[in-house]
């Protein structure tokens, strides 16, 4: 048994030999942190892509890229490592134009296969008749009214009652008889909603919400089955069937075009030729046929999405100048205090902040689909327990998005890289009080479109007016009011490129400034306001009613 130290033995010891020893311990504790073989040093789950000969450790290409970014790392040495790696969960570089039917790098089927991993499948006319019967049962449901509130009370116990109301909804019968029933309407929602993102817009986040907490444990032990499915993309259906190799024929460019009056019948020939050519007993031409016009709607959804974006860096690098400003009326300058801004650009500074901008938006869209089965994988996950916390914005399921997030870096470095020198901060936030949870980081980029669609369709206008295609009583009203359509358009560009982009929206820059949520944050707060500017009545005159109205803002 030790013997306790004495007041005079503590006085008379030698306080730096404890702390030697402790030092020694807190290294040795170190060392058990070890980073598996072939791993990034710095994240140590994501396989090894570069070695920096300076520091002498490896790094996967997101954390090396992000720890080299800025400094005097950034003169760092670094050395891609000898093994090939794998495209990266969809978000892989290679573009391909929807209404062209071309692609702008090498192997179209390498690119086309990989993508189908999360292009979900075209719902059926049975699969349309559950969705209706979902989308009523959720109209009607309260779950998120009587489960996300802060309440003394066994929760497990309502949201199980809760689920039960619901499924005896849909069935009318002893809901536990019917498990594959459940998997397969609620996966028919979450696939339709992926696809049709303007859909669904109440009863999806109730849908959601339901699935997460039938996902606990203690749930499924009282529900006795779990009612959630993987969601059937093309490459699974293909997969399983065994004619994955379908994606590999050149015809598929063609079969998946999206639908042009003049090309239709070419676009019908090639899909009817592929199910001619590749269908099987296991696989009928009606599964393939479905496979590929499903392709055709992530192409369809590109467009409505992505190319709003590419649309808007044409106007950017096509109107303004990258090192000075035309006249003081179209400079992009900004500065904080002046005009509800609360970051200082000079024109040239803010040209990039805006260019880079729009060209992650763009990387976004582009790999929307990616980004959302790793939403639903993050939400759905078995272990990743959410926190019920007031967040400002009331209750929110606070939520880790693992997955989420790193495909969202992995976009971000892909951006870095090509714009080059980046401005302002690279922050993504996630699973905190500003984006809660992956279904609202999704729900957020899914209203760039919503943004920028409108502005859009507006300078379409000017520009069908510049050419004198619409009424000549508007063309004269732009003309005395503005100088002409031309400049009309540049006024508006101008103040949408400084304005959109300025920080605003909060008051402080932890909610909105310069991190990579905050630039969305400004833009909507930029809509907010646009009953206040001077060339709301172009817009009106356009037919435009919203930034969240008709089919694009418009009537």
């Amino acid at each position: 048994m030790p013997v306790a130290p004495t007041l005079n033995d503590i006085l008379n010891s030698d306080p730096s030999a404890d702390l030697a020893v402790a030092v020694t311990e807190e290294v040795d504790d170190g060392n058990e942190d070890t980073t598996p073989e072939g791993c990034c040093v710095e994240c140590k789950d994501q396989k090894a892509q570069v070695f920096c000969e300076q520091c002498q450790e490896d790094f996967c290409e997101v954390c090396g890229g992000m720890i080299h970014r800025t400094g005097r790392r950034r003169q760092h040495v670094a050395m891609e490592e000898p093994e090939e790696t794998a495209l990266s969960g969809g978000a892989s570089s290679v573009t391909f134009n929807a209404q062209s039917g071309q692609v702008d790098a090498q192997g179209f089927g390498e690119w086309i296969t990989e993508r189908t991993k999360f292009i979900p499948l075209r719902l059926t006319l049975k699969e349309r008749k559950y969705l209706r019967l979902l989308e009523a049962a959720l109209h009607v449901s309260e779950y998120t009214d009587r489960i996300d509130v802060l309440q003394y009370g066994n929760k497990t116990k309502r949201i199980v009652a809760q689920i039960k109301e619901l499924c005896a909804i849909l069935s009318g019968l002893v809901f536990a008889d019917n498990e594959q029933f459940f998997q397969k309407i609620f996966e028919i929602g979450r696939r339709h909603k992926i696809m049709n993102p303007e859909k669904m817009r109440s009863e999806y986040g109730k849908l959601m919400h339901l699935l997460q907490d039938a996902q606990a444990s203690d749930v499924q032990a009282m529900l006795g089955f779990s009612i959630v499915a993987p969601i059937k993309t093309v490459h699974s259906v293909l997969e399983s069937l065994g004619v994955l190799y379908v994606l590999e024929d050149e015809m598929v460019v063609v079969a998946t075009k999206e639908i042009v009056q003049l090309e239709i019948k070419q676009k019908e020939r090639a899909i009817e030729y592929l199910c001619k050519a590749y269908a099987t007993i296991d696989c009928p031409a009606e599964v393939l046929r479905q496979c590929l016009y499903s392709i055709g709607d992530n192409h369809a959804f590109l467009r409505a999405t992505r190319d709003a974006c590419d649309r808007m860096l044409s106007h950017l690098t096509r109107d303004f100048s990258p090192q000075r400003a035309e006249s003081d009326r179209l400079s992009l300058a900004i500065l904080s205090g002046r005009n509800g801004a609360r970051l200082s650009h000079s024109h040239e500074r803010q040209f990039r902040y805006v260019h880079q901008t729009l060209a992650l938006w763009r990387e976004l869209l582009h790999d929307m689909f990616m980004l959302w089965h790793s939403a639903d994988s993050d939400m759905l996950a078995l272990r990743n327990p959410y926190r019920l916390m007031d967040t400002g914005q009331g209750l929110q399921r606070v939520q880790p998005c693992q997955r989420v997030s790193r495909a969202a870096h992995q976009i971000l470095h892909r951006t870095q890289k090509s714009v080059g020198r980046w401005v302002g901060s690279a922050v993504i936030h996630l699973g905190d009080r500003n984006v809660p949870n992956a279904l609202i980081f999704i729900d957020k980029y899914n209203q760039v479109a919503s943004i920028l669609n409108p502005v859009v369709r507006v300078l379409e206008f000017l520009d069908r007016l510049q050419n004198g295609q619409e009424r000549g009583d508007i063309r004269e009203y732009v003309e005395q009011v503005f100088g002409g359509a031309e400049m009309a358009r540049k006024l508006v560009l101008a103040d949408f490129f400084r304005s959109a982009f300025d920080g605003s929206g909060a008051d402080n820059f932890f909610d909105a400034g310069s991190c990579i949520d905050g630039r969305l944050t400004s833009a909507w707060n930029w809509c907010s306001s646009i009953e206040k500017k001077p060339y709301f009545p172009v817009f009106l005159l356009s037919g435009f009613v919203g930034f969240n109205g008709g089919p694009e803002g418009f009537s």
